[in-house]
């Protein structure tokens, strides 16, 4: 598929390897899947990106069978490998979360566990060759649907979308609000952001300093989506694209570029996830808490 596209140019063979399967309403009013990565932004907030939507869907129901069919088969006696597997993970995720959190929660542990476990599997599917998947899509899109295979795009990283990882870090952020409001009340939720960092003895400075303070927490806290969002998405954005290009070359530099940055991203991968999952936990550990 590589050298078939590379035979049109190398741009185009980029800019379809990055463009997502998006079905929408057009300007005209038609529902359709998109052509081009024109025609998807023209759907704007109506377009959905299939291919997203169902491996992230996908991996997760996965996440969910194999943690469901070990702990179906779990035994005090000698454990599988896969059954010493989970065990270690999910002693990794305790671990970090006694040791963080320090309020009171029964559901930070599984959160932290499905966030640390989703995201590796969705990075994972950045170390399948970036030509076997979607070159099956454009098969079955030729031949079962009749479509121009140069008009079915398929990718196959969901934390390469940008939706994909905003709604997450959303999701956590909307848990924020929801603890801090939960542990501290209305009245003690908006006066941390009213009453620091400056928070002077004298009345009349407190209450002088308070627009400036929730100019400045509200702007550190309005930030923290959208980072946890852009780190995630930027680093397996950029280890994918290095994928693609490395895709473009001869077939005997291929395999010299890709398996040691395969193996190195191996290293990514996990740190990614780890971070998110991490930064999760301090975000609502500092929600919990009371100052």
């Amino acid at each position: 598929m590589a050298a078939e596209e590379h035979a049109l140019t190398s741009t185009e063979y980029i800019k379809h390897h990055l463009t997502n399967m998006t079905y929408g309403k057009t300007p005209d009013g038609t529902w359709k899947l998109a052509e081009n990565a024109q025609e998807a932004q023209e759907m704007g907030f109506s377009a959905i990106h299939l291919d997203s939507m169902g491996w992230s869907i996908g991996l997760g129901v996965i996440f969910c069978f194999i943690f469901w069919l070990v702990a179906r088969a779990a035994n005090a006696g000698v454990p599988t490998k896969l059954q010493a597997a989970v065990e270690m993970i999910v002693e990794f995720v305790d671990s970090n979360v006694r040791d963080t959190f320090h309020g009171k929660s029964r559901l930070i542990a599984p959160l932290a566990l499905t966030i640390f476990v989703w995201i590796f599997l969705m990075n994972l599917m950045d170390l399948i060759p970036v030509d076997f998947i979607p070159y099956l899509a454009q098969a079955i899109g030729a031949n079962v649907f009749d479509m121009d295979p140069h008009h079915v795009y398929f990718k196959v990283v969901p934390t390469t979308d940008i939706n994909v990882t905003l709604g997450m870090s959303l999701s956590v952020f909307a848990l924020t609000i929801f603890y801090g409001l939960r542990e501290k009340g209305v009245g003690g939720f908006v006066g941390e952001f009213a009453l620091n960092p400056f928070n002077p003895s004298n009345l009349f400075f407190k209450v002088l300093l308070i627009p400036v303070n929730l100019v400045l927490e509200l702007a550190t806290f309005l930030a923290r989506p959208v980072s946890l969002a852009l780190r995630l998405f930027g680093n397996m954005y950029a280890g994918e694209l290095i994928f693609i290009l490395i895709a473009l070359l001869p077939w005997w530099a291929q395999w010299a570029l890709s398996v040691p940055w395969a193996i190195f991203h191996i290293l990514v991968i996990t740190l990614q996830a780890f971070v998110f999952m991490m930064l999760t936990i301090v975000y609502l550990s500092m929600a919990s808490e009371k100052h």
